[in-house]
C-alpha cells in the first residue's frame, strides 16, 4: 500500500488553509461529508493531497453510523492524534493489509466503504484504506484537480508523526511504518513533517502554531 491523502485536524471552516495558500500552495476542491458529519478543505499534488478536516455537525459526527471512526474524538480531544492517514494499493491489494472494520458512510458512491484500522490508539493517527482510489495525477477530466503549486512541490516523498508512546506502535502503525513512506518518533507533542520530492529545495516552514505540521521541500 502506499499514502493516498492525510488528514490534519482544523478549526471550523478551515481557516488554515489560507496559511497554505500564502505559502504558495494552491487549493483544490472541498467537501462535505454528508451523514458522517464533517468538512474538509483539500491541496492536492501528484500523488495525493492534504486535507483539513473538521466537525459540521455534532450529532452527524457521534451517530451510530459513524461514531465507531472516533472522528468525534480526534477532532475534538486535544490529547488525541490530529492525524489520518489514508492508503490506496500499490499493487493487487484488495483490503487492506492491516486489521479493519469497514465504514460505508453515505457520501460514498455505491458499492464502495472504507477500511479503517482497528484497535489503535487515539494517540495514533488514524490508519484507513480506500481499495480504489488513484493518485490525482490519473483522476478522470470530470474530476481533475489543480496539482501545480506556486511553491514548485510535486509529490509527497514520506511523513514523520511525532507522538507520545511511539516505541510501542499498534499492527495498523506498524504496517503503515513498513511501506517505507511513514516514520514514527517518540515526543510529547503531536506533530507532523511531510517531506515533497525527497527535499530537493533544501528549504522547510514551520506552520506551528496554527497547524501542527512541518513542510520540507
Amino acid at each position: 500500500m502506499q499514502i493516498d491523502h492525510i488528514f490534519i485536524r482544523a478549526r471550523a471552516g478551515g481557516p488554515e488553509a489560507e496559511l497554505l495558500s500564502s505559502l504558495g500552495l494552491t487549493e483544490g476542491s472541498g467537501n462535505h461529508h454528508a451523514g458522517q458529519g464533517t468538512e474538509n478543505r483539500r491541496f492536492f499534488f501528484q500523488n495525493g493531497f492534504i486535507e483539513l478536516l473538521w466537525i459540521a455537525d455534532t450529532d452527524e459526527v457521534q451517530s451510530e453510523q459513524t461514531h465507531r471512526t472516533m472522528l468525534f474524538e480526534r477532532l475534538t480531544q486535544d490529547d488525541a492524534s490530529p492525524f489520518g492517514i489514508c492508503f490506496r494499493p500499490s499493487g493487487d491489494e484488495s483490503e487492506a493489509p492491516f486489521p479493519h472494520w469497514q465504514y460505508t458512510p453515505a457520501y460514498l458512491p455505491p458499492g464502495l466503504t472504507i477500511d479503517i484500522g482497528a484497535h489503535a490508539p487515539l494517540s495514533e493517527p488514524m490508519c484507513f484504506f480506500l481499495a480504489r482510489a488513484a493518485a490525482p495525477d490519473v483522476y478522470p477530466v470530470e474530476r481533475r484537480e489543480p496539482v501545480n503549486h506556486a511553491l514548485g512541490v510535486n509529490q509527497i516523498s514520506s511523513v514523520t508523526l511525532t507522538m507520545p508512546g511511539a516505541a510501542r506502535l499498534s499492527t495498523c502503525s506498524a504496517a503503515a511504518r513498513h511501506t517505507g513512506q511513514v516514520k514514527f518518533e517518540a515526543g510529547r507533542e503531536h506533530l507532523m513533517e511531510i517531506v515533497f520530492d525527497e527535499n530537493r529545495q533544501g528549504k522547510a516552514q514551520d506552520l506551528r502554531p496554527h497547524l501542527p505540521l512541518i513542510l520540507k521541500y
